[in-house]
Parts: C-alpha cells; structure tokens; sequence
C-alpha cells in the first residue's frame, strides 16, 4: 500500500514503507475451536445504518479527517452504502456512495490476483513457472537456483528487497511504460523464493505486466474489459488521471496533521497493477459480491466458481497457526471466523476491504484524511464484533467500548509490516497450504528489523529507524515490540493481550525471522544493530571534534610566528586526515538533517540536494585515502612528537570506523 508524500520523517519514512490499516481484534482460538463461534447475526438496512451512523461521524472529527464512505453486502446483495462528510471540503462537496470515487490504493492488488487468475483459467499463465517465461523485453536475475514464479507473487514471497524512492510521479508524461519501469527499477532479490512473506509492490506490479503481456492489452485497459465492465462497476477506472467523466468525481485527500488540513495533489503510480484503481463504494460492493458468489454477479461470471475457491484457498503461511495469504488475499482469523481481506494507502486516502465468507458478508471503508488509519482500524474490529461475532462478542457493538480494538489499535508502520502487514490470526480453515509449514525454532535475542526491507540501495539506511530489540525473559516470555510473549508450546508465542501470535523460524545460513500473524521480521547482523553502528559514529565523531585542534594548532603557531617543527609532508597528512574528519562531520550533520527533515520529496525520485551530498562523502573518502598514504610516507623524520603522531592514528582510525559505516549503509556513492 501506499502513502502520501509529505510528513516529518520517522512517520514520513514509515508510510513511504506504506502504512497499513491494522485489524488487532483477533480470536487466538485453535482452528477445531472454530465451531464453537456465535451463529452469524442477521445484517439489515437498517443494522448496518445505525452502526455507521453512530460509528463514523465521532471518529471522523476525532480524527481530523473530512469524510468517509462505506459500503456492506451480505447474503448476495448490497445492504447498506453510505457517505459522511465531505469528499472535496475545497468545494464543499459531500461524499456520496454511488458517485465519489476514492483512490483504493493496494486494494487494487486484489483486482491485479483476479486478472491473474482469469488468464490462469484461460491457460495463458501457470502460477508455478517461472515468471521468466512469460516476460519479453527483460528478465528477473537467476540469483537463487529457484526461479520466481507467479505464485511467489502472489504470496509475497519472491523475495525481492523493497523500494520506494520515485514510486510516484506529478504528471502523466512522467510515467514511462510498466515494462520499462520494471526493467530499470527492479530491486534485488535478497532471499530466496519461499523463504519468508515480505509485502511486495513490485511483485504485484509484475504480476499485472504478465496479464498485459499473454493477452496484449495494457493494464488499465484490461481491468476495465475484464472485470470493471462485466461487473457494472461503471464509476471506476484503472487508468491515470481519472478519465474526464469521472474526474469531477474523484474525492480529494487531505494530510490530517495540518491546521487546516490541506489537500494533497494527485499522485501518478508508477506501478498501475499495484495501486491505481479509484472506485466507488457502490462499485467496491459489487467486487465483493463477485468475490462471495464464486465469480458471479447477476448473469455476468468474471471466474468461474471453481477457479474463485482456488483463489480463496490458503496458499502460504510461514507458520499453519499464524495469519497468511490466500493468492494475494490476507488470510486471518477474527473471531474465530476466516477474513480475506487487504488495505490500501495512497495519497491520503485510507481503505480496507474485508470478506467474512462463512457469513456471506463483506465491508468496504475508505477515509480521506492522513489520520484516518486510527478511524478505520477502529471501524473494521467494532463492525465484526457486531456482524461477524465470536462467542465471546455481544453482538451489539459494545466489547470493543467505543468500537476501539480490544488490541493495541496501531498500525504496523514498521514498513512493510506496512502495506501487508496487517494484524491476525489464526489459521485459515481452508484448505492445506501450497507451501510447506516450517519447524519452529528457538527463541533468538536480538535486534530484528521488518523482512520487508531494502539492502542495495541508500533506502537500506532506513533499517536503523526502526528495528526492534527482541529479549528472552527469566521465566521463559520473550518481549518484543512493547509486549510480553508467552508460549503455549510446540514454538507459538501468544502476545499477553492475546492480540498476536509469533513462531521463531530458522532457515539457514544465518537467516532467522520472527513471523507473527501479519508481518515478519528478520534477525539483523551485528553489523547492521543500532549499538555497533553508534559505537561506530561515536568513534569518528569523537576522533573527528579531536582532529578540529590541528588547524587550530597551526593558526595558534603562525598566530605567534613561531617556526614549524614538523616536515611539510606531515603538516600536509595532518592537513588532508582533519580536513576529511571535518568534512565527514558536516556531511553525517547534513544527512540527519535530510532524514529528520521533509522526506516527501524522495516519493517522486532523488532530490537534488541528496544526489550533490552524496559527492561528500567521495570527496571526504578520497581525502582520508591521501592522509593515510602520506601518513606513511612522512612518518620518518617527520619531526612530529608522540603525541601528534598517537593523535594522527586516532583520527585515520575515525576515517576507517566512518569509511566502514558508508560503506554499510551504500552511502559511498549513488547507489539509488
């Protein structure tokens, strides 16, 4: 999923990694225990009405947020679709179900896995080859001895590193081809498929490529001739900018942190198939009742029925007890009950759709503001509690108080986590899983960052944001992420709000990961840990505030006309080994202050001004290679004291701790 482009950083960068909209209501129950849930209530006109009317408009102001809209199907047929608030505040306009288009974000993914399935009914693609096999004009690298296939795609499990600079684009014209953007921005494969779920953008971006490139049709021509057509979703459009007859219609977004909140432009994808559908709510129900009635709607079939309980079938869990996906749906239990569901984030615009099937129920919510993730984690939970009850629930709404989830009602901004990283549990009740379950390891202590994570480009700097340090108890409980884990044995760790479950996988060669019910997270090397690397910085910055007395030093002897003592080749590495020093100063100064600045640039590319800093550390890298090498030369009779010659080696060893540290982070360069 995706976000806007502008915040301050820590909460920038996170929705850069894509925010997710978290549903932390869970039912940690035993899938035999799932015969025990409460009947599924009834849900009228009228039941849904007055839940929304009473659940939406409080949040909406709590929240900053302008308006909403909503739309729930039950038992074949639309129940209740409504609009709150404004669409445009700018003009006034009020959000109406059946005509206001939101910008669904990442729930266009769901529409990208229907076309696919579409042409693997057809026999056009096979969700086991090799995607290789199907693409022209370029192809994904042989990194690992097992090929990426559709199904990896469709898990998130092809293992391919996340990026995020110049996801987006200002203008239509700065949008090249799909294939051309996939070939030139492919990031790399960093495990091999299968390995670990790790939330993907760029899979799914492939993924709508391969549909155009077996049937010869662009993405958004597709998605209208196949899907949004035959299921009279005639107020929706795949295609960017907005086609004129809907554009009047397409509802603003607004950043909530602003006073008063200010609109957001309109973002191009650079990667349609990920994120590019605007639809209304009455539209979105349709898509729903398609997806509950076996590819059906009305006398229009967009799969056969078949083909759509293949899609809805589990087909990766990194654990059978945790959360997974179901060929592109996140599969989840709340309440005991399956969900197949996904959320979107883009602009500012905040979504999710949810499926219970076994109620033959469905909801769609989109907000339009940035805090509007609060409101709609906290709708989600409150309408499940109340359509989709367990046994525990009553019924009415109330055992989640104001509607607020029973669990920690944040968001897993920890990037990937993000988009894909939404809260379950459970197991699936479905069929078995197209990917083998792993054997529970050990619990590790450690600091873990999200699988879902860069390691080639500078976006890697983005690790020591955000990692989260995972510690085992004396009495056998883990605490990680703010919380206490206690096992129930056989290598499931429930959280002690019973909100989240974990396992601990061990696949090799170093490569640990902690897999909850949404997102994983992966064991980090000692060298990529906060503590070594401020370890590291303390060490250069130290040495380089020492290295500021040498030009104090020689001002202070020329000041006193007193003669030098020393050759003029040690003045000279004396000269270049501060001067470096110095130099990587500012440029370790400067780069916070990009980081902890206004990010929302990078959205559309490199700015400027980080392309010039990265010459800094070339030039500082350059200088310290001089001193060194003249250090050597000059260190015979250069005339200089122990003291000066002791303090020389403290500063070349700060330039090799911050040579070390750019070279970690890919900061030596323009590695982008």
């Amino acid at each position: 999923m995706r976000t806007r482009p502008s915040r301050p950083t820590g909460r920038v960068i996170a929705g850069l990694l894509a925010l997710c909209v978290a549903l932390p209501v869970l039912d940690p129950a035993a899938p035999e225990a799932r015969a025990a849930v409460a009947a599924c209530p009834a849900v009228t006109p009228a039941a849904t009405a007055a839940f929304f009317d009473r659940a939406v408009p409080e949040r909406l102001t709590r929240d900053r947020v302008p308006g909403a809209v909503v739309s729930v199907v039950a038992g074949g047929r639309k129940v209740f679709a409504g609009g709150y608030g404004l669409a445009d505040a700018g003009r006034g306009v009020a959000f109406d179900p059946g005509r206001s288009l939101v910008r669904i974000g990442s729930i266009t993914k769901l529409f990208t896995w229907t076309a696919v399935m579409q042409q693997v009914q057809a026999g056009r693609l096979d969700l086991d080859a090799d995607v290789n096999r199907y693409l022209k004009t370029f192809e994904i690298p042989q990194t690992y001895p097992e090929p990426v296939t559709l199904q990896n795609l469709m898990d998130h499990t092809a293992g391919f590193e996340e990026r995020v600079i110049g996801i987006g684009a200002r203008t239509a014209a700065d949008v090249p081809p799909l294939a051309e953007y996939l070939a030139d921005r492919m990031p790399g494969r960093i495990r091999p498929p299968g390995e670990i779920s790790a939330y993907s953008n760029y899979g799914a971006a492939l993924a709508g490529h391969l549909v155009s490139q077996v049937t010869g049709e662009p993405y958004d021509a597709y998605v209208g001739r196949h899907l949004l057509t035959p299921l009279g979703m005639t107020r929706s459009t795949a295609a960017e900018p907005v086609p004129a007859p809907l554009a009047a219609d397409l509802a603003r977004s607004y950043d909530s942190d602003s006073e008063p909140p200010r609109a957001i432009p309109f973002i191009f994808d650079q990667m349609p198939p990920d994120g590019s559908i605007s639809a209304t709510a009455d539209d979105m129900a349709k898509f729903m009742i398609a997806q509950l009635n076996g590819g059906r709607l009305g006398g229009a079939a967009v799969l056969d029925p078949a083909v759509t309980e293949r899609m809805h079938r589990r087909s990766y869990a990194a654990d059978p007890r945790l959360g997974g996906w179901a060929h592109g749906f996140m599969d989840r239990t709340v309440n005991g009950r399956r969900v197949l569901m996904h959320d979107g984030s883009w602009e500012g615009f905040r979504s999710a759709l949810v499926m219970v099937p076994e109620c033959d129920l469905g909801v769609f919510v989109s907000v339009n503001g940035t805090g509007g993730i609060e409101t709609a984690s906290e709708l989600i939970p409150a309408f499940l509690d109340r359509f989709a009850p367990g046994e525990g629930s009553s019924g009415d709404g109330s055992s989640s108080g104001d509607g607020s989830s029973s669990g920690d009602g944040s968001s897993s901004g920890d990037g990937p986590s993000s988009e894909g990283g939404t809260s379950g549990g459970g197991t699936s009740g479905s069929a078995t899983a197209s990917r083998p379950a792993s054997q529970a390891a050990a619990p590790r202590e450690g600091f873990y960052a999200p699988a879902r994570h860069n390691e080639t480009t500078i976006e890697k700097l983005l690790l020591l944001l955000g990692p989260a340090r995972l510690t085992v108890n004396g009495d056998g409980t883990v605490h990680f992420k703010g919380h206490d884990w206690r096992t129930r044995g056989d290598g499931l760790y429930v959280r002690a709000d019973g909100a989240d479950r974990l396992v601990f996988l061990d696949r090799g060669d170093g490569r640990r990961y902690v897999a909850t019910d949404g997102p994983a997270y992966q064991l980090m090397p000692a060298g990529q840990t906060p503590i070594v690397n401020l370890a590291v910085v303390l060490v250069f910055v130290v040495a380089a505030l020492s290295a500021s007395a040498v030009p104090l030093a020689g001002a202070w002897r020329r000041a006193r006309r007193r003669p030098a003592t020393t050759t003029a080749a040690w003045r000279g590495a004396r000269a270049l080994a501060a001067g470096a020093a110095l130099t990587g100063l500012v440029f370790l100064a400067l780069l916070t202050g990009q980081l902890l600045g206004d990010t929302g640039e990078t959205l559309y590319g490199v700015p400027t001004g980080l392309r010039l800093l990265l010459t800094v550390p070339v030039v500082t890298l350059a200088m310290a290679a001089g001193a060194a090498v003249s250090t050597v030369r000059g260190w015979r009779g250069s005339g200089a004291g122990a003291v000066a010659r002791v303090h020389q080696v403290i500063v070349l060893a700060g330039l090799a701790a911050l040579t070390w540290f750019l070279w970690q982070w890919n900061l030596i360069g323009w590695w982008f």
